[in-house]
């Protein structure tokens, strides 16, 4: 079955010159196409022409740095912050699945808002702009919800932590280690 997905999937190589190539369109394309392609849920692979490394997570980084950079950010300094301090973190595995937990989470909450909302417009889904209409009105019931979710989320996540410093304690704690003060000093 994956290998049904890759032969469907779309390949872009990235030649040194920074060019994007569309190997199904068999055309040059920009972070701009790139980025219609991810709004038209479209699965794709970025390698580099000469090594075939996967690049695809860097373009949509780079997607990501253009949009925070143009408009309004999605990301606070400090939520960049935290994210980065993360990296090489024991924890670092734990907080990518839980930011893509919650992220999915987001957008089931999403998806069950508008499979709601269909009578409300003729059967229509909501487009940007009744989106924005929905939330002028419905914007105070929907932080509430959002705060209600993001403290269940913490609580999750400090339970997550206090279960693996519990496990760490008695898988560890049959070791005869002499703990040492700060100073150094047994």
């Amino acid at each position: 079955m994956t290998s049904v997905k890759k032969i469907s999937e779309r390949l872009i190589k990235k030649y040194p010159n920074r060019r994007l190539y569309d190997t199904q369109t068999s055309s040059y394309i920009t972070l701009v196409d790139v980025k219609q392609l991810v709004l038209d849920n479209e699965e794709f692979t970025v390698v580099d022409a000469k090594s075939s490394e996967d690049l695809t997570r860097s373009i949509l980084l780079q997607i990501i740095l253009e949009e925070e950079s143009n408009g309004t950010p999605m990301f606070s300094s400090g939520a960049l912050s935290q994210i980065i301090r993360y990296y090489g973190h024991a924890m670092q595995g734990m907080m990518g699945s839980y930011l893509e937990k919650n992220i999915q989470a987001f957008i089931d909450i999403q998806n069950k808002l508008t499979e709601n909302s269909k009578g409300l417009y003729e059967g229509k889904p909501f487009s940007p702009e009744m989106w924005a209409q929905f939330m002028n009105v419905q914007g105070p019931m929907m932080q509430g919800m959002m705060g209600n979710y993001i403290e269940q989320s913490k609580t999750l996540f400090m339970q997550m932590q206090e279960q693996m410093q519990t496990q760490t304690k008695s898988m560890f704690g049959a070791f005869p280690f002499n703990p040492l003060d700060p100073t150094g000093k047994k």
